[in-house]
């Protein structure tokens, strides 16, 4: 039985884009003991290929992190199924603020060491020992109290568009970078109220214990992350502290949860929070962009991105042809993290 998708991905998004189903946006993470995550993994595989899902989940020794989308059709079966497995009964679903249906073209689930990458090694310290969770409710209660520490432990792209009013916001590419930048900033500041959240909540799971492995006192963590906090106070009538979009990983890029914009366009600098990859196939910068520069630029991130997205597929495909794996043709790497406002300047200059 065919154990991974076959067809390429400019006619899985066409066939996503003309679909008619009703899909429900999901996402769930549970750390538990996988003795064979492969043999799990292509079990998943066919039973949620069989349910016409889609989705990017990741499957480890330490456990499962998952975001799909499930047809509407299929939504109780698929929730039937998990509860009958051992390994995720009980397991907490949260389902998108926005969701349109086409936040995932393919199913692609993978065997990786780890369900999140944050590089600690798991044997120096009590993974399980984690923060307290908080509910909504106390969450915001806590952040009613000037004394307390509010840390957002997702990446700069993540909080650039979207954030808890006060929070601290470390300028992190990676998860990974994240961690020993928090501990750095807070080093005295053990004794304070922590409290931190992430999208869904699997990355304060492991942060929590970790925090609290180097003598942070009072630990405390969002349950359910961005995600289920929106539910909460939609159903319980709470005031959003998080203001402008959750910036999420799949193809809608981010759900409005205000009407803030905190951010601006990376070329211009107008108002603005659409995050975009550059249209240049061997770039993919993730940048925000306004809809003014997309129509001038094209979709890209510089002129030069412009100038190779416009040439004919096969001149592009020989550029890319025989170069080393190091090598590459995008004029800038997403960990750059480029001026673009600086850059276009100098370019209209000369």
């Amino acid at each position: 039985m065919l154990l991974q998708n076959r067809v390429n991905k400019k006619e899985l998004k066409k066939r996503i884009q003309e679909e008619t189903l009703k899909r429900i946006t999901v996402s769930f993470y549970r750390y538990v003991i996988i003795d064979n995550p492969t043999e799990l993994r292509d079990s998943l595989f066919v039973q949620w290929n069989t349910l016409k899902i889609l989705g990017r989940i990741y499957v480890a020794h330490e456990g499962i992190n998952a975001q799909m989308c499930v047809p509407e059709e299929n939504w109780e079966i698929f929730k039937y199924n998990l509860e009958q497995d051992p390994l995720f009964s009980k397991m907490p679903l949260k389902i998108a603020v926005e969701d349109d249906g086409k936040s995932f073209y393919k199913l692609t689930i993978k065997v990786r060491p780890k369900i999140v990458a944050d590089g600690l090694d798991d044997n120096a310290f009590d993974v399980t020992n984690v923060g307290n969770h908080l509910t909504a409710k106390e969450f915001n209660q806590a952040m009613e109290n000037p004394e307390t520490i509010i840390v957002d432990m997702r990446n700069h792209y993540e909080s650039e568009v979207g954030k808890f009013v006060g929070a601290i916001t470390p300028d992190a590419d990676t998860f990974r970078e994240e961690l020993p930048m928090v501990i750095e900033e807070l080093k005295d500041k053990k004794d304070k109220k922590i409290i931190m959240y992430c999208t869904g909540g699997v990355r304060c799971e492991k942060a929590s214990a970790y925090l609290k492995h180097h003598g942070f006192t009072d630990v405390n963590q969002l349950h359910g992350g961005v995600i289920d906090y929106v539910r909460q106070i939609k159903a319980e009538g709470l005031p959003s502290k998080f203001i402008g979009k959750n910036f999420v990983f799949d193809e809608r890029v981010g759900e409005r949860i205000t009407d803030d914009v905190i951010a601006q366009c990376h070329q211009c600098g107008a108002a603005c929070d659409t995050h975009v990859n550059c249209a240049n196939d061997d770039c993919h910068l993730l940048f925000i962009q306004c809809e003014a520069c997309a129509e001038k630029m094209k979709g890209c991130c510089t002129p030069e991105c412009v100038h190779i997205a416009s040439l004919p597929v096969e001149e592009q495909r020989a550029l890319r042809k025989g170069r080393k794996k190091e090598d590459c043709l995008s004029v800038y790497k997403s960990r750059l993290r480029p001026n673009l406002k600086e850059v276009l300047a100098k370019k209209n200059d000369v």
